[in-house]
């Protein structure tokens, strides 16, 4: 770690629209965090992109008045190099991959979501063999930094990085972020003064408790969710859970709960999205568009409140705050993408978990856990063992793996595994490396 002279962090993604939140967090956290060094690191076809932002993010720490400098570079081990800090954003096959991850499922009649389902295994397919080059990088060239995950999805690339590297690594989303902020708004009180107990795997988290001053506020906080149409992601429809499903549950179901619990209104949803104003990463393709437009204007030196229509809001800003936490030796709050090593009992100590945790210079430390109850318990260790088995086939190109990932997911009838598989594989075959003698052997169909 680096002296309080200053740090040394590696963005990888620079290019990404989400960027002008992550320099607005180190800047407005500047006395605490002093960032000296930020690379911005992109690959070539990305180039155009990461130097209007990078323009922007160079305004942006001119108008702050900070002592920090932006490096733009498609060199990712000149930015790995002796960094304290990796964040990492990027998304492998840019937005046309994930149009694809949408629509393959749903030649189907089979979800088509980019993080869940079949769609969320084609993405860490394509993702888990950079990820583990990036974590090469970093065990040559800087191993003691800490890597930060947000590429989705978040909890199957930290499980990926905990079983195969030797990197510090910890997983976050904004899902989690949002979920509290929302606690705290419908209670009208003070974000800070609230801590939720969240618990279950990423995008599949529960918030068992809300707990403001010392006071379990989950009833009030559920009773008022019933009353209201409470706003979350950009990127779920916000279709009504129904009274009867949150009464029984008892508890915060996360946004993307609705996949697995409203299944059939999702998938129709879906359908007609599909048909009319497109899927949700066609629609985020035209906000990007939108959004580099104004990233271009030499007189913007701020990040755009527009910037929130992109879906993935409070990701940046939820990992300055963890880095800030492991840098000062907070002791604070976070909830965070971490190994299980026994916090959840039901499932295996090597599972990449999502919890409340206590953050301090030594990293992420998951809080005990009370056994969970039948009714989250069977859902939560099936698509857990889904995710275990992404992970062994993006390390090791296994079909089988695969094959089986798809088979039980709930989201995936189990008929249609096969051929769904077959196209993911052949339309991804770009990047997917460790497919390729499968290919050839005329597995796939």
């Amino acid at each position: 770690m680096a002296t309080k002279r200053g740090l040394k962090i590696a963005t990888i993604g620079g290019g990404s629209s989400y960027t002008p939140e992550i320099v607005e967090g180190f800047i407005k956290r500047y006395d605490e965090l002093p960032v000296k060094d930020l690379y911005l690191v992109d690959i070539e076809e990305g180039k155009w992109k990461l130097d209007i932002v990078g323009a922007l993010a160079q305004r942006m720490v001119e108008e702050a008045g900070v002592d920090m400098k932006i490096h733009l570079t498609l060199d990712r081990r000149e930015a790995i190099k002796d960094a304290d800090f990796v964040t990492t954003q990027f998304r492998v096959g840019l937005l046309d991959a994930r149009i694809r991850d949408e629509k393959i499922p749903l030649r189907y009649n089979c979800i088509g979501q980019e993080t869940t389902g079949a769609g969320g295994l084609a993405k860490a397919l394509r993702t888990i063999p950079v990820i583990l080059d990036i974590c090469k990088d970093i065990e040559e060239l800087a191993p003691d930094a800490w890597l930060i995950n947000f590429t989705n999805p978040s909890g199957i690339i930290t499980e990926t990085i905990n079983k195969h590297t030797n990197v510090k690594s910890i997983g976050l989303c904004n899902v989690p972020v949002l979920m509290h902020m929302i606690s705290a708004d419908i209670l009208g009180v003070d974000r800070n003064d609230v801590r939720m107990d969240l618990v279950g795997l990423n995008h599949l988290v529960w918030g068992r408790d809300v707990i403001y001053k010392g006071e379990s506020k989950i009833d009030e906080v559920i009773e008022r969710t019933l009353s209201g149409n409470i706003e979350t992601v950009k990127n779920v429809a916000n279709i009504p859970w129904g009274d009867d499903l949150l009464k029984s549950l008892g508890m915060l179901p996360c946004p993307y709960h609705r996949y697995y619990y409203l299944t059939d209104n999702m998938l129709q949803e879906e359908i007609e999205a599909a048909k009319t104003k497109g899927t949700r990463g066609e629609v985020v393709k035209k906000v990007e568009a939108e959004l580099f437009e104004l990233y271009k204007d030499p007189n913007l030196k701020v990040k755009p409140k527009q910037l929130e229509q992109r879906g993935g809001q409070y990701y940046s800003d939820a990992a300055c705050n963890l880095i800030s936490s492991i840098y000062n030796d907070k002791g604070d709050i976070h909830y965070l993408n971490v190994k299980n090593n026994g916090t959840v009992d039901c499932l295996p100590d090597d599972s990449a978990i999502e919890r409340t945790c206590y953050v301090d210079k030594e990293g992420a430390h998951p809080l005990n856990v009370k056994p969970l109850p039948s009714k989250v318990k069977g859902l939560l260790q099936v698509v857990n063992e889904y995710e275990s088995l992404a992970v062994e086939a993006g390390v090791y190109g296994d079909y089988d793996a695969a094959l089986q990932a798809l088979v039980i997911h709930p989201l995936v009838e189990s008929s249609i595994a096969k051929p769904l598989l077959d196209d993911i594989i052949k339309e991804n075959l770009d990047y997917l490396p460790q497919f390729k003698a499968v290919v050839e052997s005329g597995r796939v169909k």
